[in-house]
């Protein structure tokens, strides 16, 4: 069980709130009664479930970009944040090949920005900064990827990813090291949950292809993932800023991802949810393969999640298949038109209880 009664009255500010992990990581902030401050471009994605769930109307919503340092600074100031959650990014591969520049100037500059915040705000006790799987040298090796591994990933958007690793890093020891700021990176991976619109990821994919009645098409079903419900990180990120809030020695580098045991090939996740639909809905549901050759992403990637074991006592919580039902669950709501708000509410209780 996770206890939400630390974060009552607590000051937070998170970055990236409008997005689809921002959206759950803000609702669940505002359901534990936290002053929440969210600081984000608008929604990505139209619909979005930032806007559907009115998450806005429990929290401060601001709206701007990482990259307007001037900004940031005038917020800090006026908000004076306790913890600092960092999820603001350009977050999509194939975008990060379409536009490089502007995944550079988000993710590397956008930490840079929040870090240099923080530096100039001793009012921060906690930081936690949230990057990706992917930020690793990938080796195609089948065992997971640990914490002191090389950092430099392939593509505009992990390399970036990487930087900003590299970034913390450098803050951290420049400036971090006899203040009362605990710094904290927490690299992800893949995760799936209900109310994501994103494009090119495999669940919005084939939410969209159930709405329209049609073949979900998936453009590379072999390559291998460490999935997750995006209640696993954003609870694991509020885990070790309240462990680090407390005591500074808990600061570190943190994997999060499932098991072994969750760690599939795309085309079996996409069974899956055909089978979870049609078991849900009474509606059959395929899949196609049609890979489309596109640009560079990894085969095989797995994390080693040991560490934030040992120092927490940490595991998942929700396997992939009880994962799927929630995803099932919420989509099946949104699409009948149902009071997705308590849905999205009464998973939340669900992982925490």
């Amino acid at each position: 069980m996770f206890d939400l009664s630390f974060y009552q009255n607590k000051n937070i500010l998170i970055t990236g709130h409008t997005g689809f992990k921002g959206s759950w990581m803000s609702k669940l902030l505002i359901m534990a009664g936290a002053k929440v401050t969210g600081y984000s471009l608008e929604p990505p994605t139209s619909p979005s479930l930032f806007e559907l769930c009115d998450i806005a109307s429990g929290m401060n919503s601001i709206i701007g970009d990482i990259r307007d340092l001037t900004h940031l600074k005038k917020v800090f100031t006026e908000i004076q944040p306790e913890i600092v959650i960092h999820m603001a990014a350009q977050p999509l591969v194939r975008e990060s090949y379409q536009d490089p520049v502007y995944t550079y100037e988000t993710n590397v500059m956008g930490t840079v920005n929040i870090l240099e915040c923080i530096r100039l705000n001793p009012c921060v006790k906690s930081f936690v900064n949230v990057t990706t799987d992917k930020v690793y040298l990938n080796k195609e090796w089948e065992w997971g990827y640990r914490e002191y591994e090389e950092l430099n990933g392939y593509d505009p958007y992990s390399n970036s990813k990487s930087c900003s690793e590299l970034v913390t890093s450098s803050y951290l020891n420049s400036f971090f090291q006899n203040s009362n700021t605990a710094v904290t990176t927490c690299r992800a991976g893949n995760v799936i949950g209900g109310g994501d619109f994103a494009k090119d990821r495999i669940i919005p994919d084939c939410v969209r292809a159930a709405e329209a009645g049609k073949d979900i098409i998936v453009r590379n079903p072999y390559s291998t993932r460490p999935y997750q419900h995006v209640l696993e990180p954003v609870v694991a990120y509020l885990m070790v800023a309240k462990a680090q809030y407390e005591n500074k020695n808990c600061a570190g580098n943190y994997n999060v991802g499932p098991d072994d045991t969750d760690c599939w090939t795309t085309g079996k996740l996409v069974d899956l949810f055909c089978s979870e639909w049609t078991h849900q809905t009474n509606i059959p549901i395929c899949w196609l393969n049609q890979y489309d050759g596109g640009p560079h992403e990894a085969n095989f990637l797995k994390l080693d999640c040991s560490k934030l074991k040992k120092t927490f006592g940490w595991s998942p919580k929700w396997n992939i298949e009880t994962a799927m039902a929630k995803i099932v669950e919420w989509s099946v709501c949104y699409l009948n038109h149902g009071d997705i708000i308590s849905c999205m509410e009464r998973q939340i209780r669900e992982f925490c209880s």
